[in-house]
This record gives structure tokens, C-alpha cells and sequence, in this order.
């Protein structure tokens, strides 16, 4: 079988032919080149990763995806016809390995079915998922409502870490990058609203249990959750997951933090309080839970945005903490 799809494409004449080096996603490439001989390296060698996984998975590679700075992403055809996605990831930036553990613990429930894993060229293969839930929805209520069902698909019950981030780690960090890219970045909001993050997160970090975490997905935002055509009823499974094991309010810190400009065209504080009680109410999550892991995402993204060169994003993020603590 894998010698008749090695000879469809040279019919064809697409895949083989084409470099895929030559057609990494650009902001891919400028990380690789940033990285400097390591990540020349790894674009010198793509075209003969690929070749090992086509062999290695008996699969035939397509059209390359648009999209994300931290790996190529590329259509696939199995012996079989079941259509997949092959993910390889940069080194250092974007190893894959944690994952695959989160695909293989999430066994296809709420994430996408992985197929295979190659850890000697930091490769997945997984299965072909559809549009993202940001496509199929007009408003916002729609797509946070999606993406409550979405989660609760993803909330597997782990029995502990395994390896993961946990929920107390996950706060600590954030109070930590928090602290240090405020005052590196020269203050760009008020101190009470970084105080007021600070304290969230020593909360939360106290709050953990492992009793109450599962598995959570850490970055769930409605372009991760895409269509499940194998799924009835139009629903939707998550890619690209960070991975922790938390209490479930941490994957509806990022529906909290996302929507700024809607938050800031009405009065702010409302329409946030609004939103984190139809999260709660949807999927039956402590609202305070929700706020605090909200409102400190919030920053630690706004700080991202500055430091990352996104000014205006970044700026709007924070406007919107500086309100919501006023209000």
C-alpha cells in the first residue's frame, strides 16, 4: 500500500516535489532563524523528517496549514483513507511530548484522537478535525456556550499529575511572571491591579487539591476547539493543549480573558461579572474560581501582549483589569 501512495503522488505531482521547508508558515520560520545554527538545523533537515514519518506511518502529506509559530503543520492520508494531521514541532520551542501525554491521557475524549507519536523528530499524528469554533458561531454567547460543552467533554479525571503542571504550580508562575515583566516592562498598569492578581494567585495556588483537578487543557480559546466531524451534533475537540492537572476553573480563566474590546464598549465590570456567571452556571464551576483564575490571566496576558510587541492588544487587556477592579 505505501508504494501506491508513494506512486499517486509522483502522479500527482505535489507532495514529493515540494520543499516543505520552502513552505513553513512564516512567523514558523522566523522563530527557527531566530533560534540560530539549532534552528537551521532543524529547517535543513525537515524534508527528510518528513520522508521518515511518511515511511514510518505509511501515510501520504499534503497541503501545509497556515498558522501557529511554533511547528509545521501538514494534511495527511493514512493506508487506510482515514484523513489525519501530521504536527512537528520546533526544538526547544515547541516539543510535542507534553503533548502527546495529554492526547494520549485524554484518549480522544474532547481532544484530538492521536494516532502516533515519533519522539526522534518531535512529531504527532492526528486526527482531521474541521473549522474552528470561532467560525461557527456569530456571537460570543454562542461560542462561550460551545466551548462550556467543549470543556466538559475534556475534563478527564487523571489519578494524579502525571508529569503535568499542576494547578498550584500554574498559579505560582503566573504570580511570578507577573511581578517581573510589570516592573520590566515599566509599570503599564496601576499597582493595585497587579497586586490584585498577585493575590488571586496566591489564593488559588492555596485552593489546589488533587482531589478536585482534571485534566485541563490551560490555553482552551475557540480557534483550539475545532469541529469533530466523527462527533454528532456539531461539537467540537481541542488541539494544541498546554496540559495541567487543575481544578477545572483554570480553563475558564481564558473565555474570562478573551473579548476585550466587547468588555470596554459597555460598563466593564457588569459584563465581566455576566460572564463568569454564565461560565459557572454552564458547566457548575465555583464562580470565584473562575473570576480569580480570569482576572489574573487577564494581566499575565496583557503583559504578554506588551512584551511581545502586540501594544494595543496588550494595552486593551490591561484597561480592561484596571476597570474591573474599580467597579
Amino acid at each position: 500500500m505505501f508504494a501506491e501512495l508513494i506512486d499517486r503522488r509522483h502522479h500527482t505531482g505535489n507532495v514529493r516535489a515540494m520543499s516543505y521547508a520552502r513552505q513553513l508558515p512564516e512567523a514558523t520560520r522566523m522563530r527557527a532563524e531566530a533560534m540560530g545554527d539549532d534552528g537551521s538545523r532543524w529547517i535543513a533537515a525537515l524534508d527528510a523528517s518528513m520522508a521518515h514519518l511518511e515511511e514510518t506511518w505509511v501515510a501520504r502529506f499534503g497541503t501545509v496549514l497556515r498558522g501557529g509559530s511554533e511547528s509545521l503543520v501538514a494534511e495527511a492520508t493514512l493506508a487506510d483513507g482515514r484523513e489525519a494531521v501530521v504536527k512537528v514541532g520546533l526544538p526547544a520551542y515547541g516539543d510535542l511530548s507534553g503533548e502527546a501525554r495529554v492526547y494520549a491521557l485524554a484518549g480522544g475524549r474532547g481532544y484530538a484522537e492521536l494516532l502516533a507519536w515519533d519522539r526522534s523528530v518531535n512529531a504527532l499524528l492526528l486526527e482531521r478535525l474541521g473549522a474552528p469554533l470561532r467560525d461557527a458561531f456569530a456571537t460570543t454567547e454562542a461560542q462561550l456556550a460551545a466551548l462550556c460543552r467543549t470543556l466538559e467533554d475534556a475534563w478527564v479525571t487523571v489519578p494524579d499529575a502525571q508529569g503535568l503542571m499542576t494547578g498550584a504550580e500554574k498559579a505560582r508562575w503566573l504570580k511570578d511572571f507577573i511581578e517581573e515583566k510589570w516592573s520590566a516592562l515599566g509599570r503599564p498598569c496601576d499597582r493595585a491591579t497587579r497586586d490584585r492578581a498577585l493575590s488571586f494567585a496566591e489564593e488559588r495556588e492555596e485552593a489546589f487539591t488533587p482531589a478536585n483537578a482534571v485534566l485541563v487543557h490551560g490555553d482552551a480559546h475557540a480557534e483550539n476547539a475545532l469541529l469533530a466531524p466523527s462527533l454528532a451534533g456539531g461539537r467540537f475537540k481541542f488541539v494544541d493543549p498546554d496540559g495541567l492537572h487543575a481544578e477545572k476553573a483554570c480553563d475558564l480563566a481564558v473565555p474570562m480573558r478573551e473579548w476585550s474590546t466587547e468588555l470596554l464598549a459597555g460598563d466593564t465590570g457588569r459584563l465581566a461579572r455576566e460572564r463568569c456567571e454564565m461560565l459557572a452556571a454552564a458547566t457548575a464551576v465555583d464562580a470565584t474560581a473562575i473570576w480569580q483564575w480570569g482576572y489574573m490571566e487577564r494581566v499575565s496576558t496583557g503583559l504578554t501582549m506588551l512584551d511581545i510587541g502586540m501594544r494595543e492588544e496588550g494595552l486593551e487587556s490591561l484597561a480592561v483589569a484596571e476597570r474591573i477592579r474599580r467597579s
